[in-house]
């Protein structure tokens, strides 16, 4: 490696990690959210009395029909400039599933692979840097459960 490319990637690292330490930790901050057994109630724990207003400005792909519900494919896009992204499910005995904080000029694209014990559905919540939280919601069927079927 020559010295440029090891001298900005060193750069890189340090700018970034400023950004890593300053993240809120949901779990340890907002511990209900992670107990909640419907979704209103983990976004309230989450965010508090906000209002969610539907969004065509996220993408949240989801199959029709999971084959499998103990791996299910999950992809939340949009070009809404975030602070948060929440991703629920109405489904399993906790409704939140994960929270990322995004940082400044972070893109929103995220993918991961949920378990779902049923068919239901998933909510995307964007917690946007204009103050308003946005959402998008799908349904979708399970052929085998993941959790307990």
């Amino acid at each position: 490696m020559d010295r440029r490319k090891f001298l900005g990637l060193g750069l890189t690292a340090v700018v970034l990690a400023p950004m890593t330490a300053s993240a809120l930790d949901f779990r340890k901050e907002k511990p209900k959210a992670w107990t909640a057994h419907k979704v209103d109630e983990a976004v309230k724990a989450l965010y508090g009395d906000v209002k969610l207003e539907e969004s065509d400005k996220i993408s949240l792909k989801t199959p029709k029909i999971a084959s499998n519900g103990g791996a299910v494919p999950i992809t939340i896009k949009s070009d809404i400039e975030a602070k948060t992204v929440t991703l629920l499910q109405d489904v399993n005995p906790e409704s939140a599933v994960a929270t990322w904080n995004v940082p400044d000029g972070g893109m929103v694209n995220f993918s991961l692979k949920i378990k779902m014990k049923g068919s239901g559905k998933v909510v995307a919540v964007i917690e946007g840097k204009d103050g308003k939280f946005y959402t998008a919601s799908k349904s979708m069927e399970v052929a085998l459960g993941g959790c307990e079927g």
